[in-house]
């Protein structure tokens, strides 16, 4: 048995998710883990007060996150700002969380946790083993370390590109989706029940935090088409209670059941390429990308598109057609739910015990 240390980050509810996944497989291969947010190992109140910025921008000032994502996340030509000094600030608690958890391996699901493994690892501070699981579709530049012992990433494309650009290993891994995702889960039924009516259920979803745009206008062009909208506000009661009061719209809170209601709908909207895209496409609903947030939202669903993965509408008019290739059962919608979820078929325990071996 091997003990990993997981480095996550709470920042939405999308690297937590994914970490307790990856928690509970190596559970089951017979491996121990401890999961810690990399933002406290930031000293004092740093940490929060970057969680709290990213929280602002990305729902009141998308323009301003889109500045910091193109300096700081894309590459390019010349010098580029970066994350190095966060990493150092956090570089010796990580060093102790290893040794007071007796960790075989790290295990980073965020990009700022990558940076911090691999810098410590390439100054041989970090004695142990440390691989950056890669958890987005749109593979930037602060996912990338040459200290990094293992590179996971989603798609074999990503995968050689992270092994020309830092000559390391790197191998494709299933997305952390646990098992209850999956065609005609136990909730679909209730879910069913509740929408039952002409109109088919098309999911929008915000995310843990209600981000995103033109929720109000989207249900419009829905409605108009003869669907029902329904959004997934997260725990942003605000929204939720704004959207509440818009005519035929559908507004829910944070969603325990999620794989019963995404069965339960004809597509999802998404705007950010993240965890409610995969379960959708492990529980078979096809997935629209629409309005996306900027920065790793908008890469993220493009990469997703022309991956074959979903569709990316950037109008009313392709909006309505991708719908009505893809919510009527048929060959184009069988085609895109099978894509879907032959990407889930990859291990990804078996790649980190190899990195333990190696």
């Amino acid at each position: 048995m091997s003990r990993f240390l997981l480095l996550t980050a709470s920042m939405g509810a999308g690297h937590d998710a994914a970490c307790d996944e990856l928690a509970a497989r190596l559970r089951t291969a017979g491996h121990d883990s401890e999961q810690l947010d990399v933002l406290s190992l930031l000293p004092g109140p740093l940490g929060g007060g970057v969680r709290d910025f990213y929280h602002l921008i990305i729902r009141r000032a998308p323009l301003i996150y889109s500045g910091i994502y193109a300096a700081f996340f894309r590459s390019g030509a010349g010098p580029r700002p970066g994350s190095t000094p966060l990493a150092a600030l956090a570089e010796d608690r990580l060093l102790e969380a290893v040794a007071s958890s007796r960790s075989d391996a790290v295990v980073s699901l965020f990009h700022l946790a990558a940076q911090l493994s691999g810098r410590a690892r390439a100054r041989d501070r970090l004695t142990v083993p440390s691989a950056a699981l890669v958890t987005d579709f749109a593979l930037h530049r602060q996912w990338l370390h040459p200290g990094n012992d293992l590179n996971l990433c989603l798609t074999e494309q990503d995968a050689e590109q992270v092994r020309r650009t830092l000559g390391r290993p790197a191998a494709v891994y299933g997305p952390l989706v646990p098992g209850v995702f999956r065609p005609h889960p136990a909730g679909e039924g209730r879910w069913r029940e509740r929408f039952a009516g002409p109109r088919a259920p098309v999911v929008m979803s915000a995310g843990a935090w209600g981000a995103g745009s033109g929720f109000e206008y989207t249900a419009e062009i829905l409605r108009g088409a003869g669907y029902q909208p329904v959004v997934l506000c997260g725990r942003d009661e605000r929204l939720r209670r704004r959207l509440a009061a818009v005519s035929g719209v559908t507004a829910l809170g944070w969603v325990q059941d999620m794989p019963g209601l995404l069965a339960a709908t004809a597509a999802l909207l998404d705007n950010a390429a993240g965890q409610t895209a995969l379960q959708a496409l492990a529980v078979g609903v096809p997935v629209i990308g629409w309005r996306p947030i900027p920065g790793h939202g908008v890469e993220g669903v493009r990469r997703m598109a022309q991956l074959g993965l979903s569709d990316f509408a950037t109008g009313p008019d392709g909006l309505l057609r991708a719908l009505g290739r893809l919510v009527p059962d048929g060959p184009e919608r069988a085609q895109r739910v099978a894509e879907g979820r032959r990407l889930l078929d990859a291990d990804v325990v078996r790649p980190l015990e190899s990195m333990l071996d190696g």
